[in-house]
């Protein structure tokens, strides 16, 4: 299969590869995202499978051609820098997009496929105790209700909405028996087979996980659970309700970092192969349903893996990067490369 593989960085705005890792190309200069930009998160479109969004420091961008050309989304996000960005699986038209620092973190809501943006009631203050300024790292839809939104904050807990955006509740002051910790990571909702739901909560020290629609919790502590104490992101395999896999490190940015993968919904843990190690935590995770075995995660300074057996083990790519915040890959290559700047 032909793929683009597309890296966000810090610094250089979407790196990405048509041949399998061999060239690697930034975007040209003249286009609406500065080719040297802050990049935070990447969002493949649900309406076309060769484009894409993009978070940045200053707004939202779209590419129609495999990450090549970019034209800034003028909407309400304009001046925010974005984080995250989720669309609804059962009515994709639904989008959300978490921002943060160095603008104010608010939850933001789109119903039209992500051309318009309204704010919706989730907003934290300016300044919190952790980060100085939050960032909302973590957003999750229910698979079956388009409006029962789950939204992390680094540093300022976890809120549930279930009308969209409009009233929240928040989640993890329940959690204060196991200590409590308002620094969420990353948000995952698994509809199994019987119907029910499970939720996964990853906080930077544990993962809470749910099995009765979010009213009790279990925690497993990051440290004596997966070996290092700063957990980081999760990823699930496309397409199914169990695989999982949870990025962890020694700290952030951290010097060393590992992989583990699940086959039981976030249950159990088995530590993946690296044949390389990391040298800092694992900051971000890549999948696309085309090929569910084929997934991408990157270190926070720049180490880029592959897995071809659905993230069991991971080989790292020769390429190097600034500092990667996000990965995702599409199927299909661009007739058009653009003029690219080429990396190596």
């Amino acid at each position: 299969m032909s793929r683009t593989m597309i890296v966000a960085t810090d610094g250089q705005a979407v790196i990405r590869t048509h041949d399998e890792g061999k060239n690697w190309y930034r975007i040209n200069i003249g286009q609406d995202l500065e080719y040297d930009d802050r990049v935070r998160c990447l969002l493949v479109d649900p309406a076309d499978p060769t484009a894409l969004y993009a978070g940045a420091e200053k707004g939202l961008f779209y590419s129609a051609d495999h990450g090549v050309h970019w034209s800034k989304v003028d909407c309400a996000l304009n001046d925010f820098a974005v984080w995250k960005l989720v669309a609804s699986e059962s009515d994709p038209k639904v989008m959300y997009a978490g921002t943060g620092a160095p603008s104010l973190s608010i939850l933001f809501r789109s119903r039209d496929g992500g051309r318009s943006w309204e704010r919706t009631t989730l907003e934290m203050p300016e300044f919190c105790a952790g980060v100085n300024r939050p960032r909302m790292l973590a957003l999750a839809v229910d698979p079956d209700d388009a409006n029962d939104v789950w939204a992390g904050v680094e540093e300022g807990g976890l809120y549930r909405s279930r009308d969209g955006g409009d009233t929240w509740k928040r989640i993890d002051t329940g959690w204060s028996e196991f200590g409590g910790n308002s620094d969420i990571h990353d948000i995952m909702v698994l509809k199994q087979d019987d119907g029910t739901k499970v939720h996964l909560a990853l906080t930077v020290i544990a993962l809470y996980r749910s099995t009765d629609d979010g009213e009790t919790w279990t925690r497993q502590p990051a440290k004596e659970s997966f070996g290092l104490r700063y957990s980081r992101l999760l990823m699930r395999k496309p397409g199914s309700n169990r695989d999982v896999a949870v990025g962890i490190g020694d700290g952030t940015p951290g010097t060393t970092a590992a992989i583990l993968t699940s086959g039981d919904a976030g249950l159990t843990w088995t530590k993946a192969d690296l044949d390389s190690p990391s040298n800092s935590c694992m900051w971000a995770f890549g999948g696309n349903p085309a090929d569910p075995d084929f997934m991408l995660a990157g270190s926070k300074f720049g180490y880029l893996y592959r897995s071809t057996d659905a993230g069991k083990s991971w080989t790292k790519e020769w390429r190097e990067f600034n500092e990667i915040t996000d990965i995702t890959w599409i199927p299909g290559v661009p007739e058009d490369l653009g003029l690219p700047h080429v990396t190596n």
